[in-house]
């Protein structure tokens, strides 16, 4: 039986990483970076797509597994007939070259263990060359290269297009494989001791856990999120992956499946306050740094998401040779939504530059260059209508979330510019664009027959972004529009408890149905699909239905906090971590009904909003750079 997507647990060395499933299967890997092709596919297929599974001889599930406390270390642990076993996995911080090291080790009685390695570059296509040199197994095929070595060297044979491995571990007995990836055309790299390399890693992750600020309640849950946004930190750049999968579906059989790969602006104001709140200025500082070089030209080019280290065309194809995740096809790579036009976006560079300075992050020379020039193509373009928030398909709409992060990057603007009475800038400029924004939000995005923000102008849909009005400062939390905006979108959104992005209603007043385009990470267009139908397709131009966004049941929870529920608040937060697999990670999604995890995995926003709302509840530490709510909304409207 295939796997849940809450089976697998993440393993990686700050470049890329692999998902290993309960039965000690590595299912999916790209090499060497996250946006990488797979090696190991069968995630998206089945074991002729790639895997490399350790486990004991005849044995299923795992009997138990656990990350090492503090670490990205994981153990598994079989209990059998002959004994216990305990694969232990993990990516060593890289020095030139990924590796993969798994050692195994008896803990009671005498196990006899089988290794199956499948290597299939190129997601899944592509079968390398085999042969054996100087006690390795290497297998090359085109620019890839992986060497298998085993400490002691233990019989290995091929077999269907595999490399096979079983011997027997005794109680105290262990035996390491390693697989190292290199460029074809290069020397094998230096070898790594895997155990010198299990110690270090141990130490390095438990140090770097240790400088965690945070010492409230759950204390594991926002620690094993911080070691997770740190796994999906691309070292050598400093960005942030939204996950390392492709593909992962919103519906098990439907076709929203996307590549999140790549790192999205909109991330970047709250993985900056997770990751200062909670003590880590020098990660914060890369991510900051990644940003400044990634938005960097012209303000009107400035794209929703970009590469690993920038790149800033990521191309959209389809792999018709692999079936996808329990049959949900297709399988994409690449992302469409870069050519989308996302004004919300601008305001969430804005706030990521504003609470940097506040947070004392050293001051780039150009920093305040590209505020401005930000700011300059905002104050033409903010009137315009845009595809929003979550990329709905259909015409253009003046979404009120984008309006309002129009709203906090004028505002930001405004007070850098009050507190720092030296920096060049007209005030009253940006003043009266903030002005205007709010008052127009407030006329044209209200609902007053509803006492609700809306999600575009002039629509009687709700958009789960609105929950975040009071948390950007726009308006204060007792505002009764508030209150009013935060219950709406509870009774309307929240199936059993969590919330959905928007209603899977059909269109109206501004919302009807014109010709979709583009793809994205949210919600895409296949090619030739057509509008019409019912539930979802009607909002966003595709078939099929989601699950509950997890972000978006964080930030009720924040709302409630904010507005002076704190006991619902709690208990939804509590609702929240219990949907962690057993190992701590959380998807995009999660499916109320089949009890199942959907979306790719794990995603980074989901432990961004775990963080947050942590910190919201438990300690002010989450409210450093934010301006008070309570001094905000004093403009007309």
């Amino acid at each position: 039986m295939h796997p849940s997507i809450e089976d697998y647990a993440l393993i990686g060395d700050h470049q890329t990483a692999a998902l290993v499933g309960r039965d000690g299967s590595i299912d999916w890997l790209c090499l060497p970076r996250f946006d990488s092709a797979a090696c190991f596919a069968k995630l998206l297929g089945d074991d002729d797509n790639g895997h490399w599974r350790m486990a004991p001889k005849g044995s299923d599930t795992c009997t138990r597994r656990a990350y090492r406390p503090d670490t990205l270390v994981l153990d598994t642990e079989w209990d059998t007939e002959e004994g216990s076993v305990r694969v232990t996995d993990l990516m060593p911080q890289r020095d030139r070259a990924p590796d993969v090291v798994r050692i195994v080790e008896g803990l009671r009685g005498r196990v006899t263990v089988r290794s199956t390695l499948r290597l299939r570059f190129d997601y899944g296509s592509v079968v390398p060359w085999v042969r054996r040199s100087d006690g390795h197994r290497v297998a090359v095929a085109g620019p890839d290269s992986v060497w298998l070595r085993s400490e002691p060297e233990v019989h290995t044979w091929g077999e269907d297009f595999g490399t096979h491995a079983e011997f027997t571990v005794a109680e105290g007995e262990q035996v390491a494989f390693v697989l190292t990836w290199h460029p074809s055309h290069e020397p094998r790299p230096a070898l790594v001791d895997p155990h010198e390399a299990l110690a270090h890693s141990v130490a390095d992750w438990q140090a770097w856990a240790a400088r965690c600020r945070y010492d409230g309640p759950h204390r594991d849950a926002v620690v094993r999120s911080l070691i997770t946004l740190k796994a999906l930190t691309y070292a050598p750049s400093g960005g942030i992956v939204a996950a390392p999968t492709t593909s992962l579906p919103e519906e098990i059989g439907g076709v929203r499946n996307w590549d999140y790969r790549y790192c999205w602006l909109r991330d970047s104001t709250l993985t900056l306050g997770a990751l200062l709140a909670c003590g880590y200025q020098e990660e914060a500082e890369a991510w900051r740094n990644w940003l400044l070089r990634a938005v960097a030209g012209d303000p009107a080019d400035l794209q929703i998401m970009y590469g690993l280290a920038g790149e800033r065309r990521i191309t959209e194809y389809e792999l018709a040779w692999l079936p996808g995740f329990r049959g949900s096809a297709p399988v994409r790579i690449g992302n469409d939504a870069v050519r989308q036009l996302q004004l919300d976006v601008y305001g969430e560079v804005i706030d990521s530059l504003t609470l940097a300075q506040h947070a004392g992050l050293p001051v780039e020379p150009d920093m305040w260059r590209l505020h401005q020039a930000l700011m300059d193509f905002l104050h033409s373009a903010w009137r315009k209508p845009d595809e929003g928030l979550w990329e709905v398909r259909g015409p253009r709409r003046h979404f009120v979330h984008s309006k309002v992060m129009a709203w906090v990057a004028a505002d930001r603007t405004v007070r850098t510019l009050e507190e720092n009475p030296g920096l060049d800038g007209d005030v009253d400029k940006w003043r009266a664009m903030r002005d205007e924004v709010h008052r127009e939000v407030c006329e044209r995005g209200y609902d007053p027959e509803r006492n609700t923000f809306t999600q575009s102008y002039g629509s009687r849909e709700l958009d789960a972004a609105l929950l975040l009005i009071p948390r950007l400062g726009f308006l204060p939390p007792d505002d009764p529009r508030v209150v009013g905006t935060v219950d709406a979108v509870r009774a309307e959104l929240a199936r059993d408890g969590f919330v959905h992005r928007y209603d899977a209603e059909p269109p109206r007043s501004d919302q009807q149905a014109a010709k979709p385009h583009g793809s994205g990470r949210y919600g895409a267009k296949p090619h030739g699909s057509d509008v019409g139908g019912s539930g979802l397709k009607d909002v966003d131009g595709l078939p099929g239905g989601e699950g509950s966004f997890l972000v978006c049941s964080f930030w009720l929870a924040d709302a409630l906090h904010l507005t002076g529920r704190t006991k619902e608040a709690l208990d939804l937060f509590e609702r929240l971590i219990a949907l962690r697999n057993d190992v701590g990670l959380l998807a995009e999604e999660y499916d109320p009904v089949a009890g199942h995890q959907l979306g790719n995995f794990p995603q980074a926003f989901s432990h961004i909003g775990l963080v947050g709302t942590a910190l919201a509840l438990f300690g002010d530490e989450g409210k450093a750079g934010v301006p008070d709510p309570d001094e905000a909304g004093d403009e007309a409207g």
